[in-house]
C-alpha cells in the first residue's frame, strides 16, 4: 500500500543528512513539499538538489538549532516558502555525550529546547492548516541508564516524555505528536561510521548486542515516520515507536 503526503507541507529540522535526509527524501517521493535546515549549507544544497529530483517544491535554510531566534525565523521562512506547514519533524541531536557543561548544553539546547522551540513555532502555521502530525526523533537511549552518555540519554528520555505531553496539549487542535526511538543507525558520516574506525570495540561490541544481525538504516526510520504523519495513522498519538531490530531485547 502506498501512503500519500500529496500536497502537503514538510519541515524537517536537522535533515542535511541520516535520518533527516531520509525522511525529506521519503517525504517528498510521497509528494510532499519539504523544507530542510541544519548549520551547514553545503550539506544543504546537496540534499536539496535530490530531494527535489521528486518533482515537489523544495527550501533549505540554515539554521543554529541552539538558537531560538534562528529557529523562529526558519520556520517562518519555511511556512511562506511552502505556504504553509501540516507536518513538523524535530530530528537534530546536539550528541551531548560527556557528563560535563559542554555535554549538558549541547543535549539541553538542542536535543531538548530545539524540539520545544520549533514546536511552539510550527503550531501556529499547523493549526491554521486545520491540523496535522509532529514526530520527534528520540533514541533508545532514552529508556535506560547509560554510564557512558548520560547527558544523551537523559534529554532523549526528556523527549519521549514531551511528547506525550505535546500530544495532550496539542489534541484539541488535532496535531498529533509522536515520537521515534531509533537503535544504532550507520550512515556514511554518521556516528557509527566514525566509531568503526576511531572505536571498534565499541563498534563491534554494540553490533553484537543488535539480534537483527546488522545496524540500522536511515530509511528505516523514514518508513516509520511516514506512517505516522500519514492519515493511516489518524488515531495514534502521544506514542514512541521504537525501531531498533531488537536491540532494547539483549
Amino acid at each position: 500500500m502506498n501512503i500519500s503526503l500529496k500536497g502537503k507541507r514538510a519541515v524537517i529540522a536537522g535533515g542535511s543528512r541520516g535520518i533527516g535526509r531520509s525522511i525529506a527524501l521519503t517525504f517528498a517521493a510521497a509528494g510532499a513539499h519539504v523544507s530542510i535546515c541544519a548549520r551547514g549549507a553545503d550539506g544543504l544544497k546537496a540534499a536539496a538538489a535530490d530531494i527535489g529530483k521528486q518533482g515537489g517544491q523544495v527550501h533549505w535554510g540554515s539554521c543554529d538549532l541552539a538558537s531560538a531566534e534562528a529557529i523562529k525565523r526558519y520556520v517562518g521562512d519555511a511556512a511562506a516558502a511552502l505556504g504553509g506547514i501540516d507536518i513538523l519533524i524535530n530530528n537534530a541531536s546536539g550528541f551531548g555525550m560527556g557528563d560535563d557543561e559542554a555535554g549538558w548544553a549541547a543535549g539541553l539546547n538542542v536535543d531538548v529546547l530545539a524540539t520545544v522551540r520549533a514546536t511552539h513555532a510550527a503550531i501556529p502555521h499547523i493549526d491554521k492548516a486545520g491540523g496535522g502530525a509532529v514526530v520527534n526523533i528520540s533514541s533508545i537511549s532514552g529508556y535506560r541508564a547509560s554510564a557512558r552518555s548520560a547527558p544523551y540519554a537523559a534529554v532523549k528520555a526528556a523527549v519521549i516524555n514531551y511528547t506525550q505531553s505535546q500530544a495532550l496539549m496539542l489534541s484539541g487542535k488535532r496535531i498529533r505528536v509522536n515520537a521515534i526511538a531509533p537503535g544504532s543507525i550507520e550512515f556514511p558520516g554518521g556516528v557509527w561510521d566514525k566509531r568503526k574506525t576511531e572505536n571498534p570495540a565499541l563498534y563491534q561490541g554494540t553490533l553484537k548486542s543488535i539480534p537483527w544481525g546488522r545496524f540500522g538504516a536511515p530509511e528505516e526510520i523514514a518508513s516509520v515516520a511516514l506512517f505516522l504523519v500519514s492519515d493511516m495513522a489518524s488515531w495514534v498519538t502521544g506514542q514512541t515507536i521504537t525501531v531498533d531490530g531488537g536491540q532494547l531485547l539483549s
